[in-house]
């Protein structure tokens, strides 16, 4: 087959199978399996690839259609400025969390060499995101599953440049051995209410449920960080977290009652509520 057949069979399969972006995917598997992206495989088309190759492509092309995760069969997505790697055990990174980081980034900007937590950091995408923006941030990226940790501090050490680490420790739980007077913290929490997990994508079922599911309610996450982490933050510091669309209001709540100000509600792209902000009081 040549490369051009490849890929529009790719297009009609992946259709067929329920992937909401089939063309986006099946280029993506052209350029990963078939080291053409878009523009060469207008002018080389009509040319073969070698077996190997094509037949590296329809093993992924199999894959994508089963519903696994684009991700994972690409071992590597963006994000930000950053590459980091992805596979089973650790959750993808999402173009939704970038307005987290953005937007922590921002308040940030005048604070001499900010130090926080990265809390349910997965890949470490919050925390190494925060670090490529305020590149003097020390950012200890907390994580509890090994599965995940693995991709983490692989992540870290991909950008030996930034002031990340990683640390084990579960965020349901009061922190022990975490020094204080933090400048912030940032955490895109397991935030989808467990009756809700069922109906989620496929692909999002073959993602790790402990970085999905945020209990009965959703914000399991959000009240263990108001109950015990904010002890850690300075008068003055941030708090800075990833919600579900629906659970602005909610989690903005929580954050009043925990005491802290200036507390927003941010949208995504979409419009759709996803990131909320605090400043803790100032002495």
């Amino acid at each position: 087959m040549t490369y051009r057949e490849l890929y529009l069979q790719a297009r009609r399969l992946l259709g067929e199978a329920g992937v909401d972006s089939p063309s986006f995917d099946a280029a993506a598997l052209a350029e990963k399996f078939l080291g053409l992206d878009r523009p060469a495989l207008a002018v080389r088309g009509g040319e073969t690839p070698v077996p190997e190759a094509e037949a590296a492509f329809l093993e992924a092309l199999a894959q994508r259609a089963e519903r696994r995760p684009l991700q994972y069969i690409l071992g590597e997505w963006p994000f930000l400025d950053l590459c980091l790697r992805v596979g089973e055990g650790v959750l993808a990174p999402r173009e939704d969390t970038a307005v987290l980081v953005e937007a922590l980034a921002k308040v940030l900007a005048d604070t001499p060499s900010p130090r926080g937590l990265d809390l349910c950091a997965g890949s470490g995408a919050v925390g190494l995101g925060l670090c490529s923006l305020v590149p003097e941030a020390r950012v200890a990226c907390v994580e509890l599953d090994p599965s995940a940790m693995g991709y983490l501090r692989e992540n870290i050490a991909r950008y030996p440049q930034y002031h990340a680490s990683a640390v084990e420790a579960n965020v349901l739980e009061p922190p022990r051995g975490f020094a204080g007077g933090l400048d912030f913290l940032a955490a895109n929490p397991p935030y989808v209410p467990s009756p809700e997990i069922p109906a989620l994508q496929p692909e999002v079922l073959r993602e790790p449920r402990l970085a999905v599911d945020g209990g009965g309610d959703g914000l399991v996450f959000y009240r263990a960080i108001v109950e015990h982490w904010l002890e850690l933050v300075r008068p003055g510091g941030m708090v800075g977290v990833e919600t579900g669309e629906s659970q602005g209001r909610a989690v903005a709540g929580l954050f009043q009652a925990a005491g802290l100000e200036a507390v927003r509600v941010l949208p995504d792209l979409a419009g759709l509520d996803r990131v909320v902000l605090g400043r803790l009081p100032k002495a």
